[in-house]
């Protein structure tokens, strides 16, 4: 339901329909990853954040797990292996997105933050220069 959302609403400001495929795919994985990962008993509540400054589209999920391991946080990169039927999530995002940012909330849960420069089509609602 988030990427549909997130992806209509850029379709519909006029974002390039490619790129606001990459945003809404990367999206998809991070949820996926809180749905994995960051579940407390049958649930995996969490937050998203997303707003268009200018070019940029950020976004941020927040959520209420036990948070990144600290080899996450100071950048050693987890490589699925070629069978493994998981473990790329973060790696999609990287290859989706500009800018990503691993962090822990200082109370609980992990923050994932990615940016996305965007393209605007010619007949975008939103008239960015």
């Amino acid at each position: 339901m988030a990427r549909r959302l997130l992806v209509g609403a850029m379709e519909t400001a006029g974002v390039d329909r490619e790129i606001a495929m990459e945003i809404g795919l990367a999206l998809s994985e991070a949820c996926a990853n809180v749905v994995e990962h960051a579940r407390s008993g049958s649930r995996a509540e969490y937050q998203i954040r997303a707003g268009i400054t200018g070019n940029c589209c950020r976004v941020e999920i927040i959520d209420g797990g036990p948070g990144f391991p600290s080899d996450r946080l100071h950048g050693i990169t987890h490589v699925a292996g070629p069978a493994a039927e998981n473990g790329r999530g973060l790696m999609l995002i990287r290859a989706m997105t500009d800018h990503v940012q691993l962090s822990n909330h200082p109370r609980r849960g992990a923050v994932l933050r990615f940016e996305k420069t965007l393209r605007w089509r010619k007949d975008a609602l939103v008239q960015v220069s």
